[in-house]
C-alpha cells in the first residue's frame, strides 16, 4: 500500500518536444531512497514500468549525464490517451520508498500533456530501446517506380483476413506474414488512430537486417501492414532503419554521424531534398550550436555532429582504471532531419542518443613553484574535475590526515583553473623536519620533498593514489675561511666550526684530522663555540719545509677541507711562515737529512771543514758560527739499523783537525775534538711519498691500469750469489692492512697515489733489504716505455 502525496516542489520537470513527453525527476530528493514507475491505463489501472514493456511501448527510463532519473514516452505509446491525433496525454505514478522492497512507498500522480497537431507524412523515431515509424493513412498513391515492389505484395493480400490489419516482414531469411497480435508477442507494437498507422519494433529482432551506410551500421526492419475491408484494400509501408553506430572520437572532440540519405527510407533518391537539420541536447534544440563550441555540418552524404569533450551541456567526470586517473565525458545528444521525396512528401527522422566516450586517461601534473628565496616548497597538484577531493598525504613517507598536515604547519589549499578544474597547492617549508637534506656541490644544499597524495575520486569514492618528488638547490652554505699566524716556535690556523663533521672534515694528508692524529703528531687543538684554533709546532709531523738553510727555515702546514660524503676536497688551508733557528735536525719522508750544527768549542774551529762519514760530504752553507748538512739517508756513509719498528739511520759530523808536521807519531794538534752524531727514525711501514715522472710526460696517460710483479730476487740474486725471500704489494691505502691479489689490473685516476710494499721475509740477522731501482711500466716487459722512475739507485 501507498499514501498519495503533493509532489514536492522542483521534484518533476516536464515537456513535449518532437511528439515525445520529457520527464525528469530531482536526483537530490530521491537520495537515499528507492524509486518505481507505473503507468497509469485509463482502463486496466497502474502497470509497472520494465525494460520489455518499455521497448514495447514506447518508454524509456533512464538517467541523464547528472544523474537524474529521465522517462521518456512516445506521444503513440500504448497508455497515451489520444484526441484527434493532436492532443495527447499520460498519467505517470511516481512510488517512492525508503525501502527496496518499496513498502511504506509514498505515490505521486503526474499528468503530462503534449499538442502535436502538424504531424508529418512519415515519421520516424530512433530510441534508445525502440525504432518506431508513424505513416499517414491518405498517403498520395505509389509512384509507377514502386509499383513492382507492392505488386509483389498482391498474393499474399487475397489472405488478409477481412477488417484485421496483418504485417508482412520481409529479410534475407525470407518472408514472413504474421497478425498484428501475434507480432506483439514477438515485441512488436502495432496500431492505427483516426488518420496513422504506425509500427514499434525493438532492435536486433529476428526480422531485422544490418545494413552499412556510408560507414554507419544501420538496423532496418523491412515491413509491410495491410487492412481489406469490403471494397477497400490497404498497403502501406512501414520500413524502418535507425542507425547503431557512428560515434567515434579524438583526443579532445566525439563525433556523431548519421547518414543523410537512407535508401530503404528514400526510394527514389533523385527526388529527395533535404529541408532541415537541428541537433538538440538534454531535450533542447540548440538554435546556434556554434555559440556552444558544438559543429553541425550536412552534405549529400552524412550529417555530423562535433562535440569538445568537456563542452556546455554534457559532463565529465573523473573515474579511475587500473589505477591510472582519467575522465569520462556524457552528453544526452537528439538530431532531427526533415526531407522531402516524391514517395513521402515530408518525413521527419528524429534520433535520440546517449553519448559517453571511453575511459580517458588524464595523468595528473606536479607543479613546482618553489620559492627558494622564501625557502618554501610550493606545490601545484593537478588538474582535477570538482568531483576529486584530497583525502589524506604523506610527506617523507610519514602519512598525515588533512587536519593532522595542518597541525604540523603544512598549508594545503585548494585552486581554481581557468578550464573549470582544480588542483591542490602543498606549502612547505625547507627547514622542515620531513624535507630531505643533501650537502652538494661547493655551497649548496639539495632540499627534496617526497610526497604521495591520496585523493578520492567520484561518487564512488574510489580512491587514487599518486607520488611525486620535488627539488630545490640553493646556494645556502658559506664556505669556512682560515685565518694563519706564526710565533717563533709554533704555526697556527684558526678555523670556524660551523658545518665541520656535518658537511666536511679536515684532513692531514690523507688522514682524517681527529683527537688521535693531534695528540700523536704532537700538536695543539683547542676550541671556543665558533672555532678550531690549531698549534703546529715547527718541527712536528706533517709540516712541510719549502726552503733550508741554517739562515732560516720557510715552513708551511697544510689541512685539507673535504666533504664527509665523498671526500671531495675543497679548500686547502694553509699556514706558511719564516722561522729563525739556529740548530735542528730534519727528517724527511723522502730520506733526505737537514741538520745545522753549532760551533761549540774552545778554542773555535773553521765549520768549513766539518764533514759526514764520507769525506766528501761537506757543509752545503756555513759561517762562523753554524755549518748547514743535506744529504740523504742513502749517502755519505749513513748506516741503519732496526730496532723494534722502526729504522734508525746514523750518520756523524767531524772536524778535520789540522796537525803538525811531524816525522813520528804522536801527531800534535791544536783543535779539538768535534763529533756530533745524528739519528733519524723511521716507522718500518711508515708511507714515504715519492714522485714518480715519466721519462716522456707528453705521452703520459691520464688514466691507466697497472699489473705489479717484482724483480727483486733476480736483482738479490745477480748481487749475492742466493735468492732471498723478497715480496712486492700493493696497498688499497695507507694503512697497508688490504692488498690486491697478484697480477690483478689496478685502475688509478691521474695524480691518486699507489702504495707499494717491498718486504724481506728473510730471517738470517745479517740479511739486510735496500731498496735500489723501483718503477713502474705499462706492460709486463720490464725494459717497456713509457717508464715511471719512483726510485733510482736506491
Amino acid at each position: 500500500s501507498s499514501a498519495l502525496c503533493v509532489l514536492p516542489s522542483g521534484f518533476v520537470e516536464s515537456s513535449c518536444h518532437s511528439r515525445i513527453f520529457w520527464m525528469k525527476l530531482n536526483k537530490l530528493l530521491l537520495q537515499g531512497k528507492f524509486f518505481h514507475l507505473e503507468i497509469n491505463d485509463p482502463y486496466a489501472g497502474p502497470i509497472l514500468l520494465d525494460e520489455k514493456l518499455a521497448s514495447r511501448c514506447g518508454y524509456v527510463l533512464s538517467e541523464d549525464v547528472w544523474g537524474n532519473p529521465v522517462f521518456r514516452a512516445s506521444v503513440l505509446g500504448c497508455h497515451v490517451t489520444n484526441e484527434a491525433d493532436e492532443l495527447f496525454s499520460l498519467t505517470v505514478n511516481i512510488k517512492v520508498s525508503s525501502f527496496s522492497s518499496m513498502r511504506a512507498a509514498v505515490t505521486y500522480i503526474y499528468p503530462m500533456y503534449c499538442s502535436y497537431p502538424s504531424w508529418a507524412s512519415r515519421e520516424i523515431v530512433c530510441e534508445e530501446n525502440y525504432m518506431e515509424v508513424s505513416v499517414r493513412t491518405d498517403v498520395p498513391a505509389v509512384s509507377n517506380d514502386y509499383t513492382v515492389a507492392w505488386m509483389s505484395a498482391l498474393p499474399e493480400v487475397q489472405n488478409v483476413a477481412y477488417q484485421q490489419w496483418q504485417l508482412m516482414f520481409v529479410s534475407p531469411s525470407g518472408r514472413k506474414r504474421i497478425m498484428v497480435s501475434d507480432a506483439a508477442k514477438l515485441g512488436y507494437s502495432f496500431n492505427n488512430t483516426l488518420s496513422r498507422v504506425y509500427l514499434r519494433a525493438p532492435y536486433h529482432s529476428n526480422e531485422s537486417d544490418i545494413s552499412v551506410i556510408n560507414g554507419v551500421n544501420m538496423n532496418m526492419v523491412t515491413s509491410t501492414s495491410m487492412y481489406r475491408q469490403r471494397w477497400l484494400l490497404l498497403l502501406i509501408d512501414t520500413t524502418v532503419s535507425c542507425p547503431v553506430d557512428g560515434i567515434s572520437f579524438t583526443d579532445t572532440t566525439l563525433i556523431w554521424t548519421v547518414p543523410s540519405v537512407i535508401p530503404t527510407l528514400v526510394v527514389q533518391e533523385s527526388s529527395f531534398q533535404s529541408k532541415t537539420v537541428l541537433m538538440g541536447v538534454d531535450g533542447q534544440v540548440i538554435v546556434n550550436p556554434e555559440e556552444k563550441n558544438y559543429l553541425l555540418e550536412h552534405n549529400k552524404t552524412h550529417i555530423r555532429i562535433t562535440i569538445p569533450i568537456g563542452a556546455e551541456g554534457g559532463k565529465l567526470k573523473s573515474s579511475v582504471s587500473g589505477g591510472v586517473y582519467g575522465v569520462i565525458y556524457s552528453i544526452d545528444l537528439f538530431l532531427e532531419h526533415t526531407w522531402i521525396d516524391a514517395d513521402w512528401q515530408t518525413t521527419k527522422y528524429t534520433v535520440i542518443k546517449s553519448i559517453t566516450t571511453p575511459f580517458m586517461p588524464q595523468i595528473p601534473t606536479v607543479t613546482n613553484n618553489t620559492l627558494p628565496e622564501e625557502r618554501l616548497f610550493n606545490v601545484a597538484f593537478g588538474h582535477f574535475l570538482p568531483d576529486v577531493s584530497l583525502v589524506a598525504i604523506a610527506i617523507g613517507n610519514v602519512p598525515f590526515t588533512l587536519r593532522e598536515a595542518q597541525h604540523h604547519r603544512f598549508k594545503i589549499y585548494e585552486t581554481l583553473f581557468s578550464n573549470r578544474t582544480k588542483g591542490f597547492i602543498l606549502e612547505v617549508s625547507f627547514d622542515d623536519p620531513y624535507v630531505l637534506k643533501e650537502y652538494v656541490n661547493r655551497n649548496e644544499t639539495k632540499y627534496t620533498l617526497l610526497i604521495n597524495y591520496t585523493v578520492s575520486v567520484g561518487l564512488e569514492m574510489t580512491l587514487y593514489y599518486h607520488s611525486a618528488e620535488v627539488e630545490c638547490v640553493i646556494a645556502d652554505i658559506e664556505l669556512p675561511e682560515a685565518v694563519s699566524s706564526c710565533d717563533e716556535e709554533n704555526l697556527y690556523l684558526t678555523i670556524p666550526t660551523l658545518g665541520l663533521h656535518r658537511y666536511w672534515n679536515l684532513y692531514l694528508g690523507n688522514k682524517l684530522l681527529n683527537q688521535h692524529i693531534v695528540l700523536t703528531n704532537g700538536y695543539l687543538a683547542a676550541t671556543n663555540s665558533t672555532h678550531l684554533i690549531l698549534q703546529i709546532p715547527l718541527f712536528a709531523v706533517g709540516v712541510i719545509y719549502e726552503e733550508v738553510s741554517f739562515q732560516k727555515i720557510k715552513a708551511r702546514f697544510d689541512v685539507a677541507l673535504r666533504k664527509v660524503r665523498t671526500m671531495e676536497t675543497l679548500q686547502m688551508f694553509s699556514v706558511s711562515c719564516n722561522f729563525n733557528s739556529s740548530e735542528f735536525t730534519i727528517c724527511h719522508p723522502d730520506g733526505t737529512v737537514m741538520i745545522t750544527t753549532q760551533m761549540k768549542t774552545v778554542p773555535a774551529i773553521d765549520m768549513s771543514k766539518t764533514k759526514l762519514r764520507d769525506s766528501s760530504c761537506k757543509p752545503k752553507e756555513y759561517n762562523e758560527g753554524y755549518a748547514f748538512f743535506k744529504f740523504h739517508v742513502t749517502t755519505c756513509g749513513t748506516s741503519v739499523r732496526f730496532e723494534g719498528d722502526h729504522i734508525i739511520y746514523e750518520n756523524e759530523i767531524s772536524y778535520e783537525k789540522e796537525t803538525l808536521p811531524m816525522q813520528s807519531i804522536p801527531t800534535i794538534t791544536r783543535d779539538p775534538d768535534y763529533r756530533l752524531t745524528v739519528l733519524c727514525y723511521y716507522r718500518a711501514k711508515e708511507t714515504l711519498v715519492l714522485g714518480a715522472f715519466a721519462s716522456d710526460p707528453s705521452i703520459s696517460p691520464p688514466f691507466g691500469s697497472g699489473t705489479m710483479v717484482s724483480r727483486s730476487n733476480i736483482a738479490v740474486h745477480r748481487r749475492t750469489r742466493q735468492a732471498l725471500n723478497i715480496v712486492s704489494r700493493v696497498s688499497k691505502d695507507e694503512s697497508f692492512m688490504e692488498f690486491y691479489e697478484p697480477n690483478v689490473a689496478i685502475f688509478k685516476q691521474h695524480m691518486e697515489p699507489v702504495f707499494l710494499e717491498v718486504e724481506l721475509k728473510d730471517e738470517r740477522p745479517s740479511a739486510e733489504l735496500y731498496l735500489e731501482n723501483c718503477w713502474v711500466t705499462g706492460s709486463l716487459d720490464f725494459n717497456s716505455t713509457p717508464r715511471w722512475n719512483i726510485t733510482v739507485d736506491g
